[in-house]
């Protein structure tokens, strides 16, 4: 047949190749490795930013940058390189956010700028002005390193990475809060239900931040909770997914120390703030491998290892 009598390969004619792969099967050839569908399998890849003369800022009126206490810059920049180190020790790799200048004091909390699904990432929109825009420098980054970016979240909606984690592949839990409003929480909702993924909402209590200052995960069997925080649904979900919760000892050194502030590095294997000795203590009563290294000066900024951490990439289940 001839060319003047066929249609071309453009309009569907001999030649034309249709897209017959799905998004996760196109994750790590055509799109770069990236996705998560639980908070403990092994991690694979982080997203950090390293802080620096931004937070130079926050001297002056610290509370009003939303940290607790001024910061040693050159003590807090050589912690976050040793947090870094600890990752790649273990074997995972590190990615930085790079904005342009000048970066906000709270760059440094990746954490709360996006949340990985096993189809890629999606875009959070912190609730405060102060941090209004940091998005933009995780999208960019996470754009470049060829992650998808399924979902930004507009309008008048606010969520934060931090108020979302995976119970199973097909359950997720949301927290509403400071940081998580109900049209944010709706957002995140819909494009998990378009996934497939059951949505689990639970409220934070007030004066609360995130939902990872209430829960976290050490093992697909374990969750760890701080005392008198986790909402009752919540315990109710973990208990119907097969998680036991293991309610964390209230000591002296929980609040001041940050030792829930940790990143799963895998099964019973965990990153957590040294200094710590009585959690630390507990956790591995539990059988879990805990690795420290020394944030002290950092989580002067309101926040630890767990919040300065994109999770990019784990092993799905």
């Amino acid at each position: 047949m001839s060319k003047m009598n066929a249609f071309e390969a453009t309009y569907g004619g001999e030649g034309w190749s249709p897209r017959t792969r799905n998004m996760n099967q196109e994750i790590g050839t055509l799109w770069g490795a990236c996705g998560i569908d639980s908070e403990w399998a092994p991690l694979k890849k982080v997203l950090l930013h390293s802080p620096g003369k931004e937070l130079m800022a926050s001297l002056d009126d610290y509370d009003a940058a939303q940290m607790l206490e001024p910061l040693d810059v050159p003590k807090a920049r050589a912690q976050h390189e040793d947090m870094a180190a600890a990752f790649k020790k273990s074997g995972i790799e590190v990615f930085y956010i790079e904005p342009d200048e000048p970066a906000t004091p709270n760059q440094m909390f990746v954490a709360d700028l996006m949340a990985a699904t096993p189809e890629g990432v999606i875009i959070a929109r912190p609730a405060s002005t102060v941090r209004a825009g940091e998005e933009r420098w995780a999208a960019r980054r996470l754009a470049d390193m060829g992650v998808p970016i399924v979902k930004s979240i507009r309008g008048n909606g606010t969520f934060e990475g931090a108020d979302a984690m995976w119970l199973r592949p097909d359950v997720a839990i949301i927290g509403r809060g400071l940081r998580t409003n109900d049209e944010g929480a709706a957002q995140v909702a819909s494009i998990l239900k378009e996934m497939g993924v059951e949505v689990v909402q639970v409220d934070q209590p007030f004066g609360s931040m995130h939902l990872m200052g209430s829960l976290r995960f050490a093992d697909q069997d374990l969750g760890l909770a701080y005392p008198n925080r986790l909402a009752h649904r919540a315990v109710e979900a973990l208990k119907r997914c097969g998680i036991a919760v293991a309610f964390v000892p209230r000591t002296d050194e929980l609040r001041s120390g940050s030792p829930f502030n940790f990143v799963c590095l895998g099964p019973r294997e965990i990153l957590m703030p040294a200094g710590n000795p009585q959690t630390q203590a507990y956790y591995e009563s539990l059988g879990i491998n805990c690795h420290t290294v020394d944030v002290s000066e950092l989580r002067k900024a309101a926040g630890a290892i767990g919040c300065l951490t994109g999770i990019v990439e784990r092993e799905l289940v």
